[in-house]
């Protein structure tokens, strides 16, 4: 039997299903976002070429050709996309082709022949020590609910490396400041976790919360918690205003997770910090760094 013999499921329906599996196994949010940009670009490129929407059109000859594309290669603005940008809609193919295999929708995988580029990770985007402290500086003079809020937001992703979404996720039930520690239920992957607050941290938090012990911690004035997209967009403002930058908030994850390899140099223990499952995700912080390469061949001549 051949995928033909299984036909009659449309690209548009298969997505729908298997974004409803990924949903069914837990997947983030942010992944079924990105399965289903991916997915779309292969339903416009499928379209351009005249195929059937039939997604046993689709057989690996087509879907190297896909890949291959213009629209799967470079950006909206005829910029090269990164090698490991392509990686993941080399992976959001494999995994959708893949289900539909499995799930008995085609007898064949044709993305069985798909391999990733090599190419090593990029290095992380962060902030030097130098613009933290201007960061912060500025930040701590702020004035207004804004700022005040802003200040112990950005103070918090610095100091303990969570993610955004966590940070925003809190409640203020979710901080015991006497133990110096924060509750994460909002994490990667659905999961509950610990994070300890350094003292400065704590003492700054109990300033700002000012005796709250429910409700969201990082408010707008009406009360509701801010998004993601306003933190960015009050991250940018405070970067430009203090000197620094220009980073995303998860740039100050990297930060941390920098500056904590540098002073420990225990790529476990920043692994357990930045809760990482696998340790490969935490390999890109253990580069050496130009500075400490000169020094070493400088002691050596």
């Amino acid at each position: 039997m051949t995928s033909a013999d299984l036909g009659g499921l449309g690209l548009d329906a298969a997505r729908e299903r298997f974004l409803l599996q990924l949903k069914a196994d837990g997947r983030s949010g942010h992944t079924l976002a990105q399965y289903q940009r991916h997915l779309h670009l292969l339903a416009r490129w499928a379209a351009g070429e005249g195929l059937s929407a039939d997604v046993a059109a689709i057989g690996h000859e087509a879907l190297a050709r896909f890949l291959a594309s213009p629209l799967a290669l470079t950006q909206a603005d005829g910029r090269p996309k990164r090698a490991g940008t392509v990686n993941s809609l080399r992976t959001s193919v494999r995994g959708f082709f893949g289900y539909l295999h499995e799930a008995g929708y085609l007898a064949e995988d044709p993305s069985r022949l798909v391999r990733h580029a090599l190419c090593g990770p990029a290095p992380p985007r962060s902030l030097s020590e130098a613009d933290q402290k201007r960061l912060l500086e500025t930040l701590a003079a702020a004035e207004g609910e804004a700022g005040r809020r802003d200040h112990a937001l950005f103070h918090l992703l610095l100091a303990t490396g969570v993610r955004l979404g966590a940070a925003l996720a809190l409640d203020a039930a979710d901080l015991d400041l006497d133990r110096g520690e924060a509750t994460l239920r909002r994490s990667k992957g659905g999961r509950v976790e610990r994070v300890f607050l350094p003292p400065a941290l704590q003492g700054h938090l109990r300033h700002y919360l000012a005796g709250r012990t429910t409700g969201a911690v990082f408010t707008r004035r009406d009360g509701r918690p801010i998004t993601a997209r306003h933190a960015h967009r009050r991250l940018a403002y405070w970067l430009k205003k203090s000197g620094a930058g220009p980073v995303s908030p998860h740039g100050l994850r990297h930060a941390f997770a920098l500056g904590l390899y540098r002073r420990t140099r225990d790529l476990l223990l920043v692994r357990r910090a930045l809760g990482h499952r696998a340790i490969s995700s935490t390999l890109r912080y253990a580069r050496i760094q130009d500075d400490e390469l000169r020094a070493v061949m400088h002691a050596g001549a």
